[in-house]
């Protein structure tokens, strides 16, 4: 009787952690990355704490608050640059509809193989523009119903943001008590070894954020003085747009329609100087400065947290950057505990300080 009342509990514990899921499920964005946020800048918090005289709460809100005036008027004004510049692509759009297309530029019927192809379009386009605008409207309502899904999506990823703006308020002011739930619940599952592998995860954290927000921010700093070099127009909207590119890997997305807009503009020079910067330097940089970042202090091997995050991305989309490698910097290292414990004299890199920690605690 004893063993059935005590499955009967099991069986409504269960229930009772998947009826909790599933109300917390709509937030787990945006929870895990106030979480990420949080625990990215502890050591800011821990700063201001100390200042104030140990008065968490009006540190928490202090930083809270910075945080959104960084990330909120950014977002706002880079809102307000795309819209201008949607009303210019609509204005121009409108012009060559109305007045054809302007005179061809020169360097145009100069490239290989298909530069008399590409003039023979250009005043096509220019003799029956409105022609080609009316057989091309159907395709611009379908790309329409893809930009409005996309926009969606946005809006929502907005109202996540916004959501994990507000929730690191808490995640500031309650952290040390949070930290040691979550120690105390991992002690009844795993036992004495909570400590290593609280460290093993907050350090993978802590490297991964060091490498992909680090390059981030020199990526972004690197395009945009080489936007301003080159005389490109809304160099630090470009700049903020490489930054977010940077997170994808895919800054050529920004820089590269820049070189693009040079040769249209027929600056030649400038264009060859962005897309050599662009090509050696923005992008150079995520070859040398991540993997640093990442590999610093850490004893996993770097080809384990290079693919947790590629692979992290791939299953569990922007989330993957933080989850992927931590997932399998814990499983590396249990499986570099069982190894050392099971096979006399093996060595596993990253697993050699867990087993002598263990023999000589």
């Amino acid at each position: 009787m004893l063993n059935n009342d005590r499955l009967l509990v099991q069986i409504l514990l269960l229930a009772l952690l998947g009826a909790c899921l599933w109300v917390m499920a709509p937030f787990v964005s945006a929870l895990f990355w106030s979480a990420v946020l949080a625990f990215a800048s502890w050591p800011l918090m821990r700063v201001l704490t100390r200042w104030l005289k140990g008065n968490a709460t009006l540190a928490a809100t202090l930083l809270t608050l910075v945080w959104m005036v960084l990330v909120a008027v950014p977002l706002v004004w880079l809102g307000f640059n795309i819209a201008d510049y949607i009303r210019e692509a609509n204005a121009l759009v409108h012009n060559i509809q109305v007045d054809g297309m302007p005179p061809p530029p020169d360097w145009l019927g100069q490239v290989p193989m298909i530069g008399g192809w590409l003039l023979d379009f250009w005043q096509r386009v220019g003799e029956q523009g409105s022609a080609l605008f009316a057989t091309a409207r159907p395709y611009f309502g379908q790309v329409g119903n893809w930009l409005l899904v996309r926009s969606a999506r946005i809006g929502s990823g907005m109202l996540e943001l916004a959501l994990s703006l507000v929730l690191v308020f808490f995640f500031y002011r309650d952290g040390p008590h949070l930290a040691a739930f979550v120690r105390n619940v991992l002690y009844r599952l795993i036992g004495e070894r909570v400590d290593h592998y609280l460290e093993l995860v907050a350090g993978t954290v802590q490297r991964v954020v060091n490498g992909v927000i680090g390059t981030a921010a020199a990526q972004a700093l690197l395009a945009y003085i080489g936007f301003t070099i080159a005389g490109v127009p809304g160099a630090l909207v470009l700049g903020m747009l490489t930054f977010a590119c940077s997170f994808l890997m895919v800054p050529p997305l920004i820089w590269g329609p820049a070189v693009a807009w040079l040769f249209w503009q027929g600056d030649y020079g400038m264009a060859i100087f962005l897309g050599i910067w662009g090509m050696f330097v923005i992008s150079g940089v995520d070859n040398v400065l991540k993997p640093y970042l990442i590999s610093r202090g850490g004893n996993l091997p770097l080809v384990v947290v290079l693919l947790g995050i590629f692979g992290g991305v791939l299953a569990f989309g922007f989330m993957g950057l933080f989850l992927g490698p931590t997932l399998l910097a814990v499983a590396y290292s249990l499986l570099g505990d069982w190894v050392i414990k099971e096979v006399p004299g093996a060595t596993v890199k990253g697993a050699a300080a867990v087993s002598s920690e263990k023999h000589n605690p």
